[in-house]
């Protein structure tokens, strides 16, 4: 191979080095669209702004063996060329030496050769250029770049020496020349792609900082170029940037929840939640306002820069003039902690410090340090608690702090109560009160034994009580009471009197059903009852019952799942009419369960049932358009039922056109209305399912009740019988038994002085809710059931005069009928 061609090689070479930069550099340079120069600087401040960018130079003008002689290059100021020519085919003879005075100028990148100029002398070895500048050209011009003074993150500006001219001409004509000229001290002053100038520092920013350019999709973190999804936008005088993208910068990671349709950001044990077209984001389920409501572009989702800012806790600033915005991002490790149990006291309570430490860019934490901590405080009052951490790389956390409340030591509660008497005849009335104290008034139990009302024994009586604080601190007392043989009243008597109402006693249930039946005029109200309660036990998902119903409709649902998997009950309404839209008012509404005891969430239900009465809380108006069907009563849908658990409801509805409702039980995983119409109908069992027409009852009596024993008789079939209907899947004539789902309103007008009206099941098992003038009433009090035939439990007593009363009753599912509501007359009190 001849010199021409080792020559030739070299060249090429050395324009291929000359045109590499490093990731992120296209903003420390200034980039040429067409020919032109550039001054180099040399200037220590500009050393500090620019990344990883490594310069060079490199002089590749080659003489060759015969030709004319040229001239040297001669030596130039500091500052940086960049040559990539290759020489031309016509070399000359070994040039003179040059002098040191002169400028270097370089070829181009089309392929031109570049003159030295110098005076003419022996062969020279002179020339040299600048130390460290890096220049690249786009279309035919030349660039020279930055004279540093020394390194630059790192990287060091290296020159080769190839400060030989290239000699000879070349055959075509000669290309335009990029001039290079070292400059000492002055400013750096470069200019982005987009002609942002910023004078003293580039855009890529310093370590710690991300670098958000307005108006572009542009993002610099360490020296290096990321790109959004979108440009920063305004929008209504909103700045919005491209949230996946600045986070994925912050070191985090998104997730988006399909259910809800948010976007989840985790910091700090955090949760953030951003949703399109919402104005406010959720952190740890409390909403935060924003200043604009996040959208949707280009399937980029862009949120306002000053809200996900705030959501992460990155401070930053605006600089105007170099169209950027700059994020600071802390290294350091963040120590934070939380202090346990919720209650320190001195000297007893050992403290548990749980260490929450993070390292934002995600290093280990390998030590710690505190000031203030005591795993056991002596001295109550406030103790702060300071904490540092270091992570691997050597940084210290700021400090955190925890004021930590340490409390008195706990003294136990004191157990005391007084008798009104030392000395009590038998039946006599014992008031006892009750005078236990705590020193932070937090009793949470008290236990009586033997804490009876009166006793009919005589003898020494001893009534105990422990209380219990919320530490578990215990207190007991107790007291002897002594009983004479004298008698003030039988416990028969006692009962009557002094039973407090919802409470119930035990007497001699036999002898009821001789007690005189009261008389009633009766009267209805045309309210349509929709009885869904068989099967009460459900074995398998499919189509309770279904009824089409116009105007006031009521519901009673009485269900349990026992199949082997999660079930859950609708009520389905669906409009017949294919022309008009239905509308269907709920007035009333209660519910009770899920839960495995009948008896408790039929209890519940009723109540429930009552307070909305009061309180409006079930009302709703549901509107449904030709033909459409909705899931209504959604309460009932709200809670899965487990294997074995049971729900109770009763409801009032209107609807001003016929409605069909469909009551269903179902796989929790699967929607109602996709498979309503192919569920089966479940077939009946043992207990009762219909469509029963005038469900509310009148009941009205202007007897005078109270001064003998009397009784009232509901759902037992013959004082009071079962309202018939039909059976609506299979069209066959039903019989309400119980007539569970009646609304009973039974107005006494006229009730005895001093009377007592309670309530005797005689079915069974009872424990329900009355409404008694008013008040409701439960039988029986702290959830105890009423059993039949011998317990009754005091609903009501009338005083000096005689009374109105009025009663509203309604079954409680779940609980046994007849019932019988029993009058009887007080015995005089006596001192």
């Amino acid at each position: 191979m001849n010199f021409k061609k080792l020559t030739m090689i070299a060249v090429l070479a050395a324009s291929q080095t000359a045109l590499v930069l490093p990731a992120g550099a296209e903003t420390a340079v200034q980039v040429q669209q067409n020919a032109g120069t550039v001054q180099g600087v040399d200037n220590a401040a500009a050393s500090a702004v620019t990344n990883n960018i490594t310069s060079s130079t490199t002089n590749t003008g080659n003489s060759s063996n015969s030709g004319a002689a040229g001239t040297d290059g001669t030596k130039g100021t500091a500052g940086t060329s960049s040559t990539t020519g290759t020489s031309g085919n016509a070399g000359g003879t070994n040039g003179t030496t040059g002098t040191e005075s002169g400028t270097s100028t370089t070829t181009t990148t089309s392929g031109q050769d570049s003159t030295g100029s110098g005076t003419a002398g022996t062969t020279g070895n002179t020339g040299n250029t600048g130390n460290t500048g890096q220049g690249a050209d786009q279309n035919g011009g030349t660039t020279d770049g930055t004279s540093t003074s020394g390194q630059t993150d790192g990287s060091t500006g290296n020159t080769n020496d190839g400060g030989k001219a290239a000699e000879g001409q070349n055959a075509g004509a000669q290309g335009n020349e990029g001039q290079s000229e070292g400059t000492a001290g002055g400013t750096a002053t470069t200019t982005d792609p987009q002609g942002i100038t910023a004078t003293g520092s580039t855009t890529t920013g310093q370590a710690g900082q991300l670098i958000l350019m307005m108006n572009s999709n542009k993002m610099y973190q360490d020296g290096k170029l990321y790109l959004a999804g979108q440009p920063m936008a305004v929008k209504n005088g909103v700045s919005y940037v491209a949230i996946r993208a600045m986070v994925e910068r912050v070191g985090l990671k998104l997730t988006y929840d399909a259910k809800t349709k948010e976007t989840i950001i985790i910091k700090d044990n955090n949760e953030l939640r951003f949703k399109t077209n919402s104005s406010s984001y959720r952190v740890n389920g409390v909403a935060k306002p924003m200043k604009g409501p996040a959208y949707q572009y280009k399937n980029t989702f862009m949120v306002p820069l000053t809200s996900i800012t705030q959501a992460l806790g990155i401070p930053y600033t605006v600089d105007q003039p170099g169209k950027r915005v700059i994020l600071n991002l802390s290294t350091k490790p963040v120590a934070t902690f939380s202090v346990g149990p919720t209650e320190i006291f001195a000297g007893e309570t050992t403290v548990n410090y749980i260490s929450q430490a993070t390292s934002p860019s995600g290093l280990p934490i390998i030590d710690e340090r505190w000031e203030g901590k005591e795993d056991i405080f002596q001295e109550p009052g406030l103790h702060t608690v300071t904490h540092y951490v270091q992570d691997s790389s050597g940084q210290w956390s700021d400090p955190y702090s925890i004021t930590v409340n340490v409390l008195k030591p706990n003294e136990p509660p004191v157990a005391s109560f007084t008798t009104d008497k030392e000395q009590y005849k038998m039946g006599e009335l014992i008031t006892i009160t009750d005078q236990s104290t705590d020193d932070e008034d937090a009793i949470v139990s008290r236990e009586w034994l033997n804490d009876r009302k009166a006793f009919f024994q005589p003898g020494p009586q001893t009534i105990r009580l422990k209380v219990t604080d919320k530490h578990g601190a215990i207190s007991e007392f107790q007291k002897t009471v002594v009983i004479t043989n004298e008698t003030l009243y039988t416990e028969d008597e006692f009962n009557k009197l002094f039973t407090p109402v919802g409470d119930k006693f035990t007497f001699n249930g036999g002898s009821v059903p001789s007690w005189k039946t009261a008389t009633f005029t009766t009267t209805s109200d045309p309210a349509t009852l929709i009885r869904s309660n068989s099967p009460e036990t459900v074995y398998s998902e499919g189509l309770l019952y279904q009824e089409t119903a116009l105007g006031s409709t009521r519901f009673m649902l009485h269900h349990v799942n026992a199949t082997n998997k999660n079930m859950q009950v609708y009520v389905i309404a669906t409009n017949t009419m294919l022309d008009m839209s239905s509308t269907i008012n709920i007035q009333n509404f209660g519910m009770g369960g899920p839960s495995p005891y009948a008896t408790g969430h039929g209890r519940a239900s009723v109540m429930r049932y009552f307070d909305s009465m009061t309180s409006g809380s079930g009302r709703q108006d549901i509107t449904l358009a030709p033909g459409e069907s909705k899931v209504i009563m959604t309460n009932i849908n709200n809670i899965k039922m487990k294997p074995g658990e049971g729900i109770s409801v009763l409801a009032d509805a209107f609807s001003n056109y016929p409605v069909k409702y469909s009551v269903i039980m179902l796989d929790a995983t699967k929607d109602p209305l996709q498979s309503l119409p192919f569920l089966p109908a479940l077939d009946r069992d043992v207990h009762n399912r219909g469509t029963y027409p005038n469900s509310v009852v009148n009941m009205s009596t202007d007897e005078v009740l109270g001064s003998t024993e009397t009784r009232i008789v509901l759902g037992d079939n013959n004082i009071d019988p079962n309202l018939k209907g039909l059976d609506g899947i299979y069209g066959t004539e039903a019989s309400n038994a119980g007539n569970f789902g009646v609304l009973y309103k039974i107005k006494l007008n006229h009730v005895a002085p001093n009377t007592l009206i309670t309530l005797n099941p005689r079915g069974g098992v009872y424990n329900g809710i009355f409404l008694v003038n008013g008040q409701q009433v439960q039988a029986a009090n702290n959830t105890q059931d009423v059993n039949a035939p011998n317990e009754t439990s005091v609903l009501y007593r009338t005083g000096n005069y005689e009374q109105s009363v009025e009663i509203w009753y309604t079954a409680a599912p779940g609980s046994n009928l007849p019932i019988n509501l029993l009058l009887m007359p007080m015995p005089q009190m006596k001192q």
